[in-house]
């Protein structure tokens, strides 16, 4: 059967798809890549093209997902620092019957960022909140991680100095979860050493770099883990750490325990460190003190 529609009429169907998507007001929480921007869903293109007004932590990072996917929106910065003084002109965006989109600088909104007040306000004022689900490191962490993910906890970022990175880990020990974190590269080696004196020694997951070209997840103990990144130094990138629940502590080799033992004496005295290590082994004091003066010994 030939095509009796023409060029005329296949040239009207291009350009009607073009056209943005009616979209309903509201404010769409719209996820986008966290590393690789094939990453990103149709729908939330269609949104993202369609939005009176997109807010973005920084408009030059989502400026280039634009481009790559041919979209110029309007877009206006929403951050931890403009926040406050932003959101009332939101609102009244939304109360002209405006749709709003709310993008991060990679994943979901609302996951280690302002979006939350936002939304909080934009439902209090009255107006529908759409989820555009799609990327979040986290999740992408936890099923690659080869640890339970049947039920998890996400904390996010810990407090940056140790005493008060240990108070919160303590806080959290009991939970019956894999618990998933965010960090540095520079805090890394740290926060896994607190988190296997706190925890104890679980197996865990280091995630980095994920969906991108230096993707890499490296497995293995706490302990394990925070020796490999004192010594090879802080990695680069977007890091994700995954910690099994408790009950799930990793065994202790004769490797594992040197490590702990090598790090405490950097910071400690013999004796302190000793003690120390064998309160978070449950060895007896007498046997971590003969290995660390053995250690001792060889490094002279």
């Amino acid at each position: 059967m030939h095509d009796r529609r023409g060029p005329k009429t296949a040239e009207v169907r291009r350009n009607a798809a073009a056209e943005p998507a009616r979209l309903a007001p509201g404010l769409y929480v719209v996820a986008t890549p966290i590393g690789n921007m094939r990453d990103i869903t149709l729908r939330a293109l269609e949104v993202l093209g369609s939005a009176g007004l997109v807010l973005c932590e920084d408009t030059r990072v989502t400026k280039k997902l634009l481009d790559r996917h041919h979209l110029s929106p309007k877009l206006l910065a929403y951050h931890d620092h403009n926040a406050a003084s932003v959101r009332p002109r939101v609102l009244a965006e939304l109360d002209k019957g405006s749709a709003v989109a709310l993008v991060s600088d990679a994943g979901t909104p609302l996951v280690s960022d302002p979006g939350f007040k936002l939304v909080e306000a934009a439902i209090e004022s009255g107006h529908r909140v759409f989820p555009i689900p799609g990327a979040s490191a986290a999740l992408a962490a936890l099923v690659s991680a080869g640890l339970p993910s049947d039920r998890f906890f996400f904390e996010g970022f810990l407090p940056p100095k140790s005493a008060a990175r240990k108070t919160r880990l303590s806080e959290l020990r009991t939970i019956p979860a894999t618990m998933i974190f965010y960090e540095s590269g520079p805090r890394l080696s740290e926060s896994l050493a607190d988190m296997a004196a706190t925890l104890g020694d679980r197996n865990a997951a280091v995630c980095r770099e994920l969906t991108k070209a230096f993707e890499e997840v490296r497995r293995g103990s706490l302990a394990g883990l925070a020796t490999h990144y004192q010594e090879t130094g802080a990695p680069k990138g977007e890091i994700v750490i995954v910690v099994s629940p408790p009950g799930d502590e990793a065994p202790l080799d004769d490797a594992d325990i040197d490590a702990r033992i090598e790090a405490a004496l950097k910071k400690l005295s013999l004796k302190d460190a000793s003690a120390a290590i064998a309160s978070e082994t449950g060895l007896p004091r007498k046997e971590i003190y003969a290995r660390a003066l053995a250690l001792a010994e060889k490094k002279k």
